[in-house]
């Protein structure tokens, strides 16, 4: 495999001819991440608050629907004809 190193100059020479300077991102610098634990608690709209409160409720209520029903067909509640 070819490997091409630029020097700096050589890179602003590039960049000033308008060219595209493609680098690998294993040659290419690290960059640095986000730190999330000095970012702290979001704060959540109304309406963000609401939706997500909705979710939480469907889900709890489609988990209840999935118990009844293997309790339906366990024969928990007496038969269903």
């Amino acid at each position: 495999m070819a490997t091409m190193l630029l020097n700096k100059m050589e890179l602003e020479e590039l960049r000033n001819d308008h060219r595209w300077v493609v680098i690998h991102p294993l040659d290419d610098a690290p960059e640095t991440k986000v730190d999330t634990a000095a970012l702290g608690p979001m704060k959540l709209t109304l309406s963000v608050r609401l939706s997500l409160m909705s979710l939480r409720a469907y889900l709890i209520l489609m988990l209840l629907l999935v118990f009844y029903r293997v309790f339906c067909q366990a024969g928990f509640f007496g038969l269903h004809v």
